[in-house]
C-alpha cells in the first residue's frame, strides 16, 4: 500500500485556517451579525496543526482570514496558506555588525547561537555606534547562510594540548566511511552511564559500559557493564563478542590505556586481528554518523 507523503506546515495550517472560516463561506450570516460570529469563534478552542494542543485565535485574525478567503473565490485554501517571507534568501548584517560577529565565531566556534547573540548584544548596549541589533532568529539564519556553524569543542578537560593537535585539522575535511562486509571492522569504545549502582560492599559505583560494534551491520556485537577501564576486562568484553560473531579483520579504538596495552595488542597480533587507532584527542573519529 502506499503511503502518502507526509503534509506541510503551510498546508496544515490553511485547512485548519479553513476549518475555522470555512462555515462562514458556505453559510453566510444575515446582514450585521458577522463580527458576532467572528467573536464566537474566536471564544472557541481549535488543535494546533503541528503541536496538536488547544489554542485559540484573535478576532481580528479570523476575521482577516474569512476577507482573503472569499477574495479567492477560486482556491481559498491555497489562498490561507502561510506566505513566504519576502526577505527569505537575503539575510543581512550592518557591516560593523557581521564584522564583531565573524571575529567573535573565528576565536569561539563552539559557542550556541544564543551565546553569540546574547554577546552581540551586550556589545550594541557598549557601542552603540554598531548600530540597531536584529532579532535572534535573523542573526542565526545570518549565521547559518554565511556558514557560521557551532562545531564541536576538540579539547578535553585536563589536556590543554588538545588545542594544539586540534588545530591542524581544523581546515580539513572529515568524512564518514563503511567498509564494505560485515566482520571487516569493529568499533570499540567504553562510556560512563548515567545511573549509579550499590556493589556488594554497599558503596555507590559508576558503571562503565564496553560497547562493541560492527561497522557495515551496525549490530552490536557485544554490550556489557564493569566497575573499571581494564586491560583485564577489555580482553574479557572483546573475547565473548569473538565467541558470539567471530573474528573481525580489524579492530578501531581509541588510544585509552587498555587499549593500548602490550597484552591487548599481542592477543590481537596472535588472532590476526589489525588493530586501528583514532588520531590523538579525536575520540569522535571512532563512530559512524
Amino acid at each position: 500500500m502506499t503511503k502518502e507523503p507526509p503534509k506541510s506546515t503551510a498546508t496544515l495550517w490553511a485547512h485548519v485556517r479553513f476549518a475555522i472560516v470555512g462555515a462562514l463561506l458556505s453559510a453566510p450570516p444575515p446582514r450585521g451579525e458577522l463580527k458576532r460570529e467572528i467573536r464566537a469563534l474566536a471564544a472557541k478552542s481549535w488543535t494546533h496543526p503541528v503541536r496538536g494542543d488547544q489554542v485559540r485565535f484573535s478576532a481580528v485574525t479570523i476575521e482577516r482570514w474569512y476577507y482573503a478567503a472569499r477574495r479567492a473565490k477560486d482556491d481559498p485554501v491555497a489562498a490561507l496558506r502561510r506566505t513566504i517571507r519576502k526577505d527569505k534568501g537575503r539575510v543581512s548584517l550592518p557591516a560593523k555588525l557581521a564584522k564583531r560577529l565573524s571575529a567573535q565565531y573565528t576565536q569561539y566556534k563552539y559557542w550556541s547561537y544564543q551565546l553569540h547573540y546574547d554577546n552581540l548584544k551586550a556589545l550594541v548596549g557598549a557601542e552603540p555606534k554598531l548600530g540597531r541589533l536584529p532579532s535572534y532568529c535573523t542573526v542565526r539564519r545570518y549565521m547559518q547562510a554565511h556558514g557560521l556553524l557551532r562545531q564541536r569543542r576538540r579539547r578535553p578537560k585536563g589536556h590543554p594540548g588538545g588545542d594544539a593537535v586540534a588545530q591542524p585539522r581544523e581546515p580539513r575535511e572529515v568524512r564518514s566511511y563503511e567498509v564494505e562486509y560485515v566482520g571487516g571492522l569493529w568499533h570499540l569504545d567504553f562510556h560512563y552511564v548515567s545511573l549509579k549502582v550499590v556493589d556488594r560492599h554497599g558503596r555507590w559505583q559508576r558503571p562503565i559500559v564496553l560497547a562493541i560494534l560492527d561497522d557495515h551491520s551496525r549490530l552490536c556485537c557485544h554490550l556489557q557493564c564493569y566497575l573499571s577501564e581494564t586491560a583485564e576486562v577489555l580482553v574479557h568484553g572483546l573475547s565473548q563478542a569473538i565467541q558470539k560473531r567471530g573474528l573481525p579483520r580489524a579492530l578501531m579504538s581509541d588510544n585509552g590505556a587498555a587499549m593500548l596495552a602490550e597484552e591487548f595488542t599481542e592477543g590481537l597480533q596472535r588472532l590476526a586481528i589489525l588493530p586501528q587507532r583514532t588520531l590523538t584527542y579525536a575520540p569522535h573519529q571512532n563512530g559512524q554518523p
